[in-house]
């Protein structure tokens, strides 16, 4: 073979070298991918909310994935999982509705091959999107959903971070009992008004149950369909048996409807205390301006928590650029933790065999500077035993921590009853 055959040859076969090097190249990186689906309310009543829970994803993910020295939350400074890995998101759209939310679950695992799901706000969505993934022995984490009956399914691939509806409801009536004593409100009767979801019929059910305990009377009970064009009727049963307080478990845009039309109808309960819902959304706080002070409700984080929460600022600062300068709310703050402890989880295996992440998140105590609690453990069923809210009143348009009273604002006082309207 003469040289230039041999100079020829030489050519091909590095041209096929590279050529593998750079078809392996793509299958390479993927190897050093986590696909993780979200589903979120990105359309519909509750989309600001959802759109807030994906960016508050977003946030977390950019943060793992990255170094940031400045941030002081597990894992902010590896640069990545398992030495090197990345997490990936792919989104979906649940519009706040349970049938789309499972076909999207089903989708995100089978077609988009994702690892492991997150999600979805909405308890009745949250419910059968996770079974779903139960079926596929995929890990479910929800942030956000407060249904108690989420984590009473026996479920092994589900763990929640929020509080749930029964722990609000027994604070919420030992509210009532330290009003009762602390200013001698004389709190007898409550009200209660739910959509008529997993979510507000659960809460509407623990609310009872925790009102009967503790010797309150419930003399209504006003359930409505989300995403309702008005809220009259449902209002005026409220003002006809007139409740001392009013509990409240209303989502999103339907919060501020139920504001607007109680000013409508110009009453007022002598006290209103609400779920994680419509109350704690920053923006629809914004919207209703003084119409939204001196009602009452939990709150896993507002910026008024600043001083308890120290770590969550920087965190927030990446948050905002997501959001137009909207700050982090209870329930996307929750959603942040989600994907911070599930990464933890990841790193301690040391695999992302899921079956040995799933027993670290069930035997662990996670470190979580983000949370009131400032760990994250998980009882069988999934449920976050570390999780708790402040009870606040919105006052000037700012969420003043008043119970229990050890996390209370000291210059804080809880104005009782409401005021009317016609005295604002």
């Amino acid at each position: 073979m003469n040289r230039k055959s041999l100079r020829l040859l030489g050519c091909v076969a590095v041209a096929a070298v590279l050529c593998l090097l750079l078809a392996a190249g793509p299958a390479a990186a993927q190897q050093k991918v986590i696909k993780i689906g979200t589903i979120f309310p990105l359309t519909g009543p509750v989309a600001n909310a959802g759109q807030r829970c994906q960016a508050a994803v977003q946030t977390a993910v950019e943060i793992v994935n990255g170094q940031h020295p400045g941030v002081k939350v597990p894992l902010a400074k590896k640069g990545g999982l398992l030495g090197g890995y990345k997490i990936q998101l792919v989104h979906a759209d649940s519009q706040g509705k349970p049938d789309i939310g499972k076909a999207e679950a089903e989708r995100l695992l089978n077609q988009e091959g994702v690892w492991a799901l997150i999600g979805s706000y909405n308890s009745s969505v949250s419910g059968p999107a996770s079974l779903v993934a139960e079926r596929a022995k995929k890990i479910f984490m929800c942030g956000a959903s407060s249904s108690s009956a989420l984590t009473k399914r026996n479920l092994n691939y589900f763990f929640r971070l929020a509080p749930t509806d029964a722990t609000e409801s027994a604070e919420f009536v030992e509210v009532l009992k330290w009003l009762n004593q602390k200013q001698n409100a004389n709190i007898r009767t409550i009200g209660i008004i739910y959509e008529n979801t997993l979510f507000g019929k659960g809460a509407a059910g623990e609310a009872k149950k925790a009102a009967t305990a503790a010797g309150f009377s419930v003399v209504v009970d006003v359930p409505y369909t989300p995403g309702a064009t008005n809220l009259n009727s449902e209002v005026q049963t409220l003002k006809t048996k007139n409740p001392d307080a009013l509990f409240g478990a209303v989502l999103g845009a339907d919060y501020a409807l139920m504001v607007k039309t109680m000013k409508q109808a110009n009453w007022v309960p002598r006290m209103s205390i609400n779920y994680c819902s419509g109350y704690q959304d920053p923006i629809i706080a914004k919207q209703l301006g003084k119409d939204a002070d001196l009602f009452m409700g939990s709150n896993a984080y507002t910026p008024q928590f600043a001083t308890l929460l120290p770590a969550v600022a920087a965190v927030e600062k990446i948050f905002k650029t997501k959001t137009k300068g909207v700050p982090f709310d209870g329930d996307s703050i929750q959603e942040a933790v989600a994907v911070i402890v599930l990464a933890q989880a990841i790193e301690k295996a040391g695999s992302l065999d899921p079956e040995k992440v799933v027993k670290v998140l069930h035997e662990s105590t996670f470190d979580s500077p983000l949370s009131l609690g400032g760990k994250v453990q998980f009882a069988k069923g999934g449920q976050n035993i570390k999780a708790f809210s402040i009870v606040t009143q919105l006052q000037n348009g700012e969420y003043k921590r008043l119970y229990p009273a050890e996390l209370a604002d000291s210059k804080a006082k809880v104005v009782f009853p409401m005021k009317p309207w016609n005295k604002r």
